[in-house]
């Protein structure tokens, strides 16, 4: 017996009270390992995207209205199977795409990245140990193992990645994701609340997610001072040995090209027009007024994953500062409804 949509619903709510709780000896396990599997992935990062999870994902009330917006039969009779290769830049950061397809009745086919393969499989055990009938609905494959016997594909990776899943991919419905980075819009008349919060953009996660902020847009002749003073809060990060040696790879590679930079201890700025920046780093690009600013986002839109800052931006929803590590349920990943992807079969 297939679990129905009400089932799964309930399911994925007492897993988000499992979170909340503090989770097991299990789930303890599986954060140690996945630091010392990957050591960007500090117990605080792992524990922070599970809290995020937890509040914004699975609580009881936001999932309803989140799954009750799409035309989700109550009863799952033909199930397809959806193939998800997920990327490993922070932790968790394919539950999502998992979570849709649990949600729509669907089964997944889990390709997980090596550098974040512990978590995931202990929530979707602890669903199993509930409901036995939840197990069916997911499938890990192992490292080396191919992705074959699939309906459809989410696959995330960088753009050279998304060549290769084009390639072998583009014949079957799909959703294909490449690189994507977070932008901040700075007027000068911030205040050092609002920049401390900003601080939360950039270095969450070490910098290393998609909706990190890694550009500054600022108006010419902007202040760079009191930023840098309120962003060395966040100097306890140069402790983390990867992240030094970062900065300290970065600081080296400036010097010897003779390329001008602001740095904090624990950040450097540099005029760059690129939306992606190095970790320990943040680029940044002067614009003269709205207008412009329009343009020179509206031309990066497909390199643009969320806009934070307090200016409207034409085109753009733009997040408060220090709020672009918290999607809810409807921020999809590129702007793709991922949910009428899997429901109506839309094609992206």
């Amino acid at each position: 017996m297939t679990l129905n949509l009400q089932n799964r619903l309930d399911l994925l709510s007492e897993l988000g009270h499992y979170i909340s709780s503090g989770g097991d000896e299990e789930l303890d396990v599986a954060v140690r390992l996945s630091f010392t599997e990957n050591q960007w992935f500090t117990d605080e990062n792992s524990r922070e995207s599970l809290r995020a999870i937890a509040e914004s994902f699975l609580d009881r009330e936001s999932l309803h209205a989140w799954a009750h917006a799409y035309n989700i039969p109550e009863e799952t009779h033909h199930s397809r199977v959806i193939g998800l290769i997920m990327a490993g830049n922070i932790p968790l950061v394919g539950f999502h795409d998992w979570l849709c397809v649990f949600v729509t009745g669907n089964r997944a086919k889990v390709k997980l990245s090596d550098k974040d393969r512990r978590l995931l499989p202990v929530l979707v055990n602890k669903l199993g140990e509930w409901s036995h009938q939840s197990r069916e609905q997911t499938v890990f494959i192992g490292d080396t193992d191919k992705l074959t016997g699939f309906d459809a594909v989410i696959a995330t990776g960088s753009n050279n990645t998304a060549r290769y899943f084009e390639q072998y991919f583009g014949k079957y419905p799909h959703i294909i994701r490449r690189n994507r980075n977070g932008v901040a819009v700075l007027t000068g008349m911030e205040t050092r609340e609002e920049l401390h919060s900003l601080g939360k953009d950039i270095f969450m996660y070490f910098g290393m997610g998609c909706r990190n902020v890694s550009k500054l847009y600022v108006p010419h002749g902007y202040q760079f001072d009191t930023l840098l003073e309120v962003l060395h809060d966040y100097n306890r990060l140069v402790h983390h040995n990867k992240y030094k040696n970062n900065f300290d790879y970065n600081m080296t590679l400036y010097m010897l090209n003779n390329t001008p930079y602001l740095n904090n201890g624990c950040l450097m700025l540099r005029e760059d027009p690129s939306l992606q920046s190095r970790i320990a780093a943040v680029h940044y690009e002067y614009y003269d007024d709205i207008r412009e600013l329009d343009s020179l986002l509206e031309a990066r839109r497909d390199e643009i994953q969320c806009v934070v800052g307090r200016m409207p931006v034409n085109g753009f929803s733009v997040l408060p500062f220090g709020k672009s590590q918290e999607p809810g349920l409807f921020d999809y990943p590129d702007g793709v409804d991922v949910m009428r992807f899997l429901v109506d079969g839309v094609k992206y």
